[in-house]
């Protein structure tokens, strides 16, 4: 009997969004969920490299958090992505949701990124 790929669903949904941003000019900023953290980078489209981020591992973002996979977490993140891009002169950015159904804590970063001044 063959073993069920659980990441197929998701890898076809990333798929279909690459697709869709394969012609932006914006950084992108990507948002990948784990189990137990969550993290949001911002990409120079044109290169592909990684011009800052932050996760619910950054020692900034963690403190004062009880958990670290919640919507809380996911709030913080945003702030300090956002933060982090107006640092350097980035205001307007495409979001990546990366192949996450855009609910719960990938929503809650980018209504926090949203607040703290990103237009996207």
């Amino acid at each position: 009997m063959a073993q069920r790929d659980s990441k197929a669903p998701w890898r076809r949904r990333k798929k279909h969004v690459i697709k869709q941003l394969a012609n932006c000019e914006r950084p992108l900023l990507t948002v990948y969920r784990s189990g137990r953290h969550i993290y949001a980078q911002l990409v120079d489209p044109l290169t592909g490299k990684t011009v800052t981020g932050a996760s619910s591992r950054t020692p900034g973002v963690r403190e004062g958090l009880s958990s670290t996979q919640n919507a809380d977490a996911a709030i913080k993140v945003g702030t300090a992505i956002a933060k982090l891009a107006l640092d350097r002169d980035i205001r307007e950015v495409t979001f990546n949701r990366n192949g996450f159904v855009y609910t719960g804590k990938v929503r809650a970063l980018a209504d926090a990124a949203r607040e703290a001044g990103l237009k996207f």
